[in-house]
């Protein structure tokens, strides 16, 4: 009878293993996927579920519901560049060697990129036998030895640079061809790997194509790791929809665009969940910078926040975010926790049990505590360049201006500040009311960070000025 009743056993387990799921059981086994999701100039005010009364976002609002939405989030640089560079290295531009005060972005112009001996997300990644793929716009430069697949990614298909560049010769005058934007005024290529398939590219299918890769991607990777970088060429002008969605918002053009981003995002995340991979796949989702407002309408709105991209004020860099992994990630979760665009690179390294790099300072904080609702955030600071020079700090509730400029309204030029401008962004996000002369003490606090910033960061050669 006991070996009856231990071959029954047997039998039961062998059938219950057989009917788990193929990718329930992969899921228990290998290390987490990861998808960034990346924005090209969305303002913090841009989404349903940050506050945007009129863009419907209902994908984006479905992944803050079962995710966590993360209010307090910092790119490291106020332009697409930098901020791209901070992102995939964990480290400041001004340690990357992708800033610089004079040019501050790549161009099709430049002969510069990512420097060789930075190592990217994708190729720390890929020690432990992740697939990789960069989807959408790169602009870490565009000659070959700077592409995303010498910098770590199997494959890559997009624009290696901003959507506007390229202009041809003979078209409207720089503000026209924005607001009333043709495919025929830009002559940018869509690339793969390394060789240019279409030129120039058709814009308006973009959003549309960037997401079928993707898919596409998923499915072939579906059975190992894969980390998948999505970086998409909108909203940055010139605005693009497809034929779907075109004319569909009440916001406009801009409306349009986001809300085909939104379709985009659903897109992703219902084939993860169509596949089994949800339960083992992280995906934020946020943006590069705030929102260029010298575009009026065509631009998109920073909410609350002061200002908008080029700036260190809070709606130049502090971005809307998401991060999404069901069963990890507590859902309806909403964390005012300081966190940014660096910390990812130490993050994802700590879920996938890689070591960081003992060679170099990584600038971002491991953040699985916060994420997975194990502990606060890690960070308390967060450092503020405008190119090479310090701008700003944030410590805890308040920040310190050394120097501020401004992209819309007001003066152009930088404005130095002694004693610095000070502001509670707890209860001034706004930072319409300065209160420095109410708290010396803190002033002169953030002042020696600044010191000692600025004595350990001295700026070195920008690849942004190779020509």
């Amino acid at each position: 009878m006991r070996q009856l009743h231990a071959i029954h056993v047997l039998l039961t387990l062998t059938l219950a293993l057989a009917l788990v799921p193929a990718n329930d059981a992969m899921a228990q086994r290998q290390p987490p996927n990861f998808i960034i999701i990346f924005a090209d100039d969305l303002g913090y005010g841009d989404l349903a579920c940050f506050g945007h009364p009129t863009i419907r976002t209902p994908h984006l609002d479905r992944m803050a519901a079962e995710g966590m939405k993360l209010t307090q989030f910092y790119t490291a640089c106020s332009v697409c560049t930098p901020s791209r560079a901070a992102l995939m290295t964990g480290r400041l531009p001004i340690r990357n060697g992708m800033c610089s005060d004079r040019r501050r972005v790549l161009f099709p112009d430049s002969t510069g990129g990512l420097p060789r001996s930075e190592i990217t997300l994708a190729e720390a990644l890929k020690t432990k036998g992740y697939a990789t793929a960069c989807i959408g716009k790169w602009h870490l430069g565009h000659l070959p030895q700077f592409l995303p697949t010498n910098n770590g990614f199997d494959s890559y298909y997009g624009i290696p640079y901003s959507n506007d560049m390229d202009p041809v010769s003979g078209s409207p005058k720089h503000r026209e061809k924005f607001l009333k934007p043709k495919i025929e005024y830009w002559n940018v290529p869509i690339m793969r790997n390394e060789q240019v398939i279409e030129r120039p590219a058709d814009q308006t299918t973009i959003t549309k194509r960037y997401t079928k890769e993707a898919l596409k991607f998923i499915d072939e990777n579906k059975s190992r790791p894969f980390f998948l970088y999505l970086p998409h060429s909108l909203p940055h002008v010139p605005l693009f929809a497809s034929s779907k969605f075109m004319g569909t918002s009440a916001r406009g053009l801009y409306g349009d665009v986001i809300e085909e981003i939104d379709w985009s995002v659903g897109q992703i995340l219902d084939k993860l969940r169509h596949e089994g991979l949800a339960e083992n796949t992280l995906v934020v989702f946020t943006s590069d910078n705030g929102p260029w407002l010298v575009f009026d309408e065509h631009g998109g709105s920073a909410g609350l926040l002061r200002n908008g991209k080029g700036t260190t004020w809070e709606g130049g860099m502090r971005v809307a975010s998401i991060a999404w992994w069901p069963g990890r990630i507590a859902a309806g979760e909403v964390n005012a926790g300081l966190m940014t665009t660096m910390d990812l690179f130490p993050t994802f390294l700590s879920f996938a049990r890689i070591e960081l790099p003992k060679d170099r300072t990584i600038d971002g904080v491991n953040q699985t505590a916060l994420l997975t609702g194990r502990g606060p955030s890690a960070r308390s600071t967060v450092y503020f360049y405008r190119g090479q020079q310090l701008y700003a700090i944030r410590k805890g509730s308040f920040k310190a201006h050394f120097i501020t400029r401004n992209a819309y309204r007001g003066p152009r030029e930088p404005m130095p500040h002694d004693p610095p401008l000070l502001f509670n962004l707890d209860h001034d996000p706004s930072e319409k009311h300065e209160i420095g002369a109410k708290h010396p003490g803190i002033v002169d606090e953030f002042k020696g960070l600044a010191d000692m910033q600025r004595d350990e960061l001295k700026p070195g050669p920008s690849q942004l000025e190779l020509r």
